[in-house]
């Protein structure tokens, strides 16, 4: 069978929503269950995570190359990660104001510089609608971090080289984190 060419692909919606039900909520997700024709014609149902806050990533860089990572205990993973500072942006607040929240919360790091560096990003684009932005912090000053009650972090100043490194061999699996890492590899490459 041959496969459509770019020009010959339709790129409106295939599928047919027939009923929608809220099957659980609460402050952060929303999960919904349509009942539904796919693209074939046939009917089925597609659960969907709905995110109420966009993912915001930020990578902290100082004049000599480092960086900071922040570890914790991941959850839903059951295991300790490092990652790059993250957190969830509220509807009404800025991406950049959030990343440098963020940063300051997780790490104690103010930044008066904060550049784009990966935006709108679909971190799963089969089950959820969540979205992320990812910054770059730059001209950093140190305080004291003011993690949430849920966050037992520890923060960790190493090269920005070896960050990398870590995110190529799988030492960092936080998705958002290697988006990240391996964005500023090719900008270090130039």
């Amino acid at each position: 069978m041959d496969q459509p060419t770019s020009d010959s692909i339709e790129t409106t919606n295939p599928w047919t929503t027939l009923s929608s039900r809220e099957g659980y909520v609460n402050p952060w997700i929303r999960v919904r269950e349509d009942q539904v024709i796919n693209p074939s014609g046939g009917r089925g149902i597609y659960g969907v995570v709905e995110y109420k806050n966009r993912a915001i990533g930020v990578v902290p860089v100082d004049a000599e190359g480092n960086t900071w990572l922040v570890g914790q205990w991941r959850y839903s993973h059951e295991r300790y990660e490092w990652e790059i500072p993250e957190g969830g942006c509220p509807p009404g607040e800025e991406p950049a104001e959030c990343a440098r929240r963020e940063l300051l919360e997780e790490t104690g790091i103010r930044a008066a510089t904060i550049e784009p560096l990966l935006m709108n990003l679909q971190l799963s684009n089969s089950t959820t609608n969540e979205v992320c932005d990812i910054f770059v912090a730059r001209d950093l000053t140190f305080g004291e971090a003011e993690p949430e009650e849920t966050e037992q972090l520890a923060v960790k100043r190493l090269p920005l080289t070896e960050a990398i490194q870590m995110a190529l061999d799988g030492r960092i699996r936080d998705s958002v984190s290697v988006l990240a890492l391996l964005r500023l590899a090719t900008q270090l490459r130039g």
